[in-house]
């Protein structure tokens, strides 16, 4: 009885475990030829991006339609953030002092390649860009997620304050939701075939290149943010839920932790993730805004990349990575750089941008910490969306007290 119970709640898990399994092997036995299987992962990748920006709209403006209590929506909010920039301090602090303790810059050989210099828009323009759009077409490139989940917002809110006669369009949203929701779970199908595949391509084509340059900073990486995924995420659930938070946390975890790391995308994660924290038991109000926004703007394995990045930046222009100022303003940094991923893949390019840019350095340095973050995105995605999931745990116990401590039942 006790292995059926053990195979109904993994069986999922352990096929995308398998297929992931089977797609390294041929990545490794194939090596640069794994490259024609990329395009089976990117059906399974498109598919999900395709899904993403309805799911979010659907998903926010329905919890703040369907809301009865608007301040208990306000304090969700409003926690949320405390946490999330409590655990992105604590990710980028820890990646600090491994640094420090450590040393992966040292004897870091000096390879600089001469890119095109970005134009840089005042801070002004780039908060309206990132929060407004200029047109309604715009909401639907999932670039522009920050803009739609504001838009999501509004549109719930308007939906409530037009009382009776915004009904049928509250009962809409609603609908749409749950009709996402049954997409999400038909396109989840594919995902041991297009985990597989990418896989093999991840492990087929940039492999051999963990052995370059930066392999002692990626070899940091890689045992830091397991450190911190395995122990740290046990202990953050632990303050959630006891014990049955953390059986619960690393039960049903798994499958959005696997997509995160095959895809690279915290987008692209999302609907897995929704379904996990679905069956941890943390309400729908509460999963349904702290996960859409953790996968925009909170980012644990991201905090973690940008210090590394940043301490490799000063060690090859010479500057002295010490004092506790460098280190407030590179953890700050961190956060920031968090933010303006939005999730997407490759999205890692954009906050190495803000970081060369923050710092002053010259346009040179964005090859160099754009191929370490090449190397340590997996990882880095992995943390970032199970950071959203405990995340919603300690949500969830902030908000309904001692009812938190067990959660509700899946």
């Amino acid at each position: 009885m006790a292995i059926k119970h053990f195979l109904r709640q993994w069986r999922f898990t352990l096929i995308l475990i398998g297929s992931v399994a089977v797609g390294a092997v041929i990545g490794k036995m194939t090596g640069p030829r794994a490259q024609c299987l990329k395009p089976f992962g990117d059906i399974f990748l498109n598919l999900l991006y395709t899904a993403v920006v309805p799911l979010v709209f659907f998903s926010l403006a329905s919890v703040v339609a369907g809301s009865a209590n608007l301040r208990r929506l306000g304090r969700i909010a409003g926690w949320m953030l405390l946490i999330f920039a409590i655990t992105g301090l604590i990710s980028a602090s820890l990646m600090i002092t491994a640094v420090k303790i450590f040393k992966p810059t040292k004897d870091i050989p000096l390879q600089l390649e001469q890119t095109t210099q970005e134009e840089s828009k005042p801070l002004a323009q780039q908060l309206v860009d990132t929060f407004t759009v200029s047109d309604f077409q715009q909401l639907l490139n999932r670039k522009n997620m920050l803009a739609l989940i504001v838009f999501a917002l509004l549109t719930g809110l308007a939906s409530q304050a037009a009382g009776d006669k915004g009904k049928p369009f509250r009962e809409f949203l609603v609908a749409g939701a749950h009709v996402m929701g049954q997409l999400i779970k038909l396109i989840m199908l594919y995902a041991p075939i297009g985990l597989a595949a990418y896989f093999a391509y991840l492990v087929g084509v940039f492999g051999p290149k963990l052995l370059g340059t930066y392999a002692r900073a990626a070899i940091l990486y890689y045992p830091l943010s397991m450190g911190y995924f395995v122990v740290g995420f046990t202990l953050y659930a632990f303050l959630a839920a006891g014990r049955t938070g953390v059986r619960r946390f690393w039960t049903f975890i798994p499958p959005a932790a696997l997509t995160a790391w095959g895809t690279g995308s915290s987008l692209a994660a999302l609907p897995a993730n929704l379904e996990s924290a679905r069956r941890i038991g943390v309400p729908e109000d509460i999963r349904d805004i702290v996960l859409p926004l953790g996968a925009t703007i909170h980012m644990d394995g991201s905090c973690l990349a940008a210090i590394l990045k940043i301490a490799v930046l000063f060690a090859l222009f010479g500057r002295d990575f010490s004092g506790l100022e460098t280190y407030a303003i590179a953890a700050g940094i961190a956060l920031l750089t968090g933010t303006v991923m939005s999730g997407i893949t490759g999205g890692g390019f954009l906050g190495e941008m803000l970081i060369v840019t923050l710092y002053g350095f010259g346009p040179e340095a964005l090859p160099i910490i754009s191929m370490l973050g090449i190397f340590v995105d997996p990882p880095a995605t992995m943390v970032n969306v199970s950071g959203d999931t405990v995340a919603a745990m300690l949500v969830t116990r902030i908000i309904e007290g001692k009812q938190g401590t067990s959660l509700k039942t899946a």
